[in-house]
């Protein structure tokens, strides 16, 4: 009888090609079905997590994240000097790098990429945080789309193209997550909150980030090196997914916030605002501000 697996291979060797032997013994990678399942346990977690915390006062958490921020900060420097490095003294082509020209380099590109896709079931825990800390706001369909997908589809990258061209969205991405987590795991410690000033850059790198990956596919695309093209189109695909819904976001949360805060400006004209940063029982702009959503 015939497994969800030998189903899978039979679909991608149709489409990409053969299943890459090298990654075998690898972790997670042997078989899809735990990762599926993970992916499913996450999605019922969402669900559930919120009803559970209803009735609960939400925990602080301060110190896990300070150090899961950090811990993922320093995992995201790892993966991105590891990979820029291999690419540049491998010699790996800018326009289309294939999986099997540089032995060395690509072995040394498959283990990185395999903490890549491991990294993306250990952020799963941003949700749970946002689920414990009951920031509910902040659990979107983006948030949840990004990393559910993820996940899964580094597991089918990591069995088919893991190393040659896959090192470079894995390397944007990790540059991103550095600045992006390390903003987070500061912005856990009170005293040094009012220093941190490149949060409202975050969604912009992102943007950029799956721009370049566009372009970088797109060159694959048009000067093909034996990269399978079947991936390079999936993969543009996937990244205006991401470029549409962030963009949105971007859009909706900063124009909220100019709104707000001429809302804010034309309110407090004539008006007190009381020193503890509220205006007659509203949350003052430079509180409100501070909330926006986290899209990582």
């Amino acid at each position: 009888m015939e497994t969800i697996n030998d189903k899978l291979n039979a679909f991608f060797e149709s489409w990409i090609g053969p299943r890459d032997q090298r990654v075998r013994g690898m972790l997670l990678l042997d078989n899809y079905p735990p990762t599926f399942a993970l992916t499913v346990m996450y999605l019922l977690i969402v669900w559930m997590g919120p009803k559970y915390m209803k009735h609960r006062q939400p925990y602080s958490c301060r110190g896990l994240m300070v150090f899961y921020n950090l811990g993922l900060t320093f995992l995201s420097f790892y993966m991105f000097y590891e990979l820029v490095t291999a690419a540049w003294h491998g010699s790996y082509n800018f326009y289309c790098q294939n999986t099997y020209s540089a032995l060395e380099t690509d072995n040394k590109i498959m283990k990185v990429l395999w903490w890549y896709y491991f990294s993306k079931l250990i952020e799963f825990t941003d949700t749970f945080f946002f689920i414990l800390r009951k920031n509910n706001h902040q659990i979107t369909f983006l948030h949840i789309y990004h990393h559910a997908s993820m996940l899964n589809i580094w597991w089918f990258v990591m069995n088919w193209i893991p190393c040659g061209h896959s090192y470079f969205g894995a390397s944007l991405n990790s540059f991103v997550h550095i600045v992006m987590y390390s903003y987070y795991g500061l912005s856990a410690i009170p005293a040094i909150r009012p220093y941190l000033w490149w949060k409202r850059y975050i969604t912009q790198l992102q943007l950029i980030q799956f721009i370049l990956t566009v372009g970088q596919t797109m060159c694959a695309a048009i000067w093909p090196c034996g990269f399978p093209i079947g991936w390079l189109w999936f993969q543009i695909s996937y990244m205006f997914t991401f470029i549409i819904l962030f963009s949105n976001f971007y859009i909706q949360t900063y124009k909220k916030q100019k709104s707000s805060l001429k809302k804010g400006k034309e309110h407090q004209n004539g008006s007190p605002v009381s020193t503890n940063g509220h205006a007659n029982g509203t949350p003052s702009m430079e509180h409100s501000a501070h909330k926006k959503l986290r899209v990582d």
